[in-house]
């Protein structure tokens, strides 16, 4: 599986945001984020950094 679990910079902690992503939307003023499942999240952010090694995606909050 390559599915990525994606995390939400906040004041220096990551927080876990939603496991399994398999798809990824940039926007100027929000990310928008789907796994899966079909389950869909809308972050106020941008992202940060990506590792397709570790199946990790950082979100920076705007």
């Amino acid at each position: 599986m390559c599915e990525s679990s994606v995390y939400l910079l906040k004041g220096g902690r990551e927080e876990l945001v939603l496991e399994n992503v398999d798809r990824l939307e940039s926007k100027e003023d929000h990310v928008r984020i789907k796994d899966m499942f079909g389950e869909e999240k809308i972050v106020k952010a941008r992202v940060k950094s990506l590792s397709l090694l570790d199946h990790k995606i950082l979100l920076e909050a705007l």
